[in-house]
């Protein structure tokens, strides 16, 4: 009897002192936890058409393109087909001093650092008057 309680004591402090190692998970793939994470970076606009998502948009349209290194390590993402990229089509709601944009995912930006995003002008214009061309500070988040 002894023998076993201490077998027991042994594996349950085996099991909690044991470290477990996993990949990293990137919160946007975690559901509602992933609206609460703020990103950062620049904002800027381009002028779109036939995007890494495969549609066809245009300035009018209330859409961003986020980096290639976030397009391209999207959970889900297949380099041999970008349109199938479960990042495209996921919106975020970008902010901007007091004014804010929600925006979907429609384009890979090859010229964005990790946290930037590439608005459509109309997109930028909800944001910042295009005459800046370029924000500093633009938080963005899932919604």
């Amino acid at each position: 009897m002894l023998f076993s309680a201490t077998r027991t004591v042994l594996l349950l402090t085996a099991a909690f002192l044991t470290p477990v190692y996993s990949a990293p998970m990137d919160l946007a793939s975690r559901g509602s936890k992933a609206s609460s994470t703020s990103h950062s970076g620049d904002g800027t606009f381009y002028q779109p058409g036939l995007g890494a998502c495969g549609t066809d948009n245009t300035s009018h349209d209330l859409i961003v393109a986020v980096s290639h290194t976030l397009f391209d390590s999207y959970p889900g993402a297949n380099p041999s087909n970008p349109n199938k990229n479960p990042i495209c089509g996921k919106k975020l709601r970008a902010t901007y001093g007091a004014k804010s944009v929600i925006v979907a995912v429609k384009d890979r930006c090859i010229g964005c650092a990790t946290g930037d995003l590439d608005f459509t002008s109309t997109g930028f214009g909800k944001l910042a008057s295009l005459d800046k061309g370029r924000i500093h500070g633009v938080k963005w988040q899932w919604v």
